[in-house]
């Protein structure tokens, strides 16, 4: 029977603890109630913001699957990779890797309910870890079409 590429992640993590190492993070995702609330923005605040046209606007990066990201996603977010998986991981350290880390960044994924992210909080902890000190996380209950686009925010598609 051929391996599915879902059961990777776990059998390596089973392989890691049997030879005594620690599995890597993307392979057992944190959930995102570990983001403290402080640290999260709600979509009215987040839509209201980017309307602004006298302050300077965070930067929004999508760290959920691409797919989703040409669907619908918030204008001018950019794709970062992923942010559950060690590809989207590099992506997103590649992104961030020339800004400074007082710079206000916004991150969101939407692909599923929050309680079961694989990528925001991996994203989040990244950024963090990278010494980045205003960071926002874009709380979406459900996923991104009805806490987002059926709410009438501004939303585009396209890669």
């Amino acid at each position: 029977m051929p391996l599915r590429k879902h059961a990777i992640p776990a059998l390596l993590s089973f392989a890691l603890l049997l030879i005594g190492a620690a599995p890597p993070a993307w392979s057992n995702p944190k959930p995102a109630a570990s983001i403290p609330a402080a640290d999260l923005i709600q979509p009215a605040e987040l839509a209201a913001t980017l309307k602004q046209t006298k302050i300077r606007k965070p930067l929004v990066l999508q760290v959920g699957f691409r797919n989703l990201y040409a669907q619908s996603h918030i204008p001018e977010a950019e794709y970062a990779g992923a942010g559950g998986d060690e590809d989207g991981q590099k992506t997103l350290r590649q992104r961030v890797s020339k800004l400074s880390t007082d710079t206000a960044i916004v991150i969101y994924c939407g692909c599923c309910p929050w309680s079961r992210c694989p990528n925001i909080a991996a994203a989040y902890d990244t950024l963090r870890e990278l010494g980045f000190s205003n960071v926002k996380v874009l709380y979406i209950a459900d996923n991104f079409g009805s806490d987002w686009v059926d709410k009438g925010y501004p939303a585009t598609q396209g890669s």
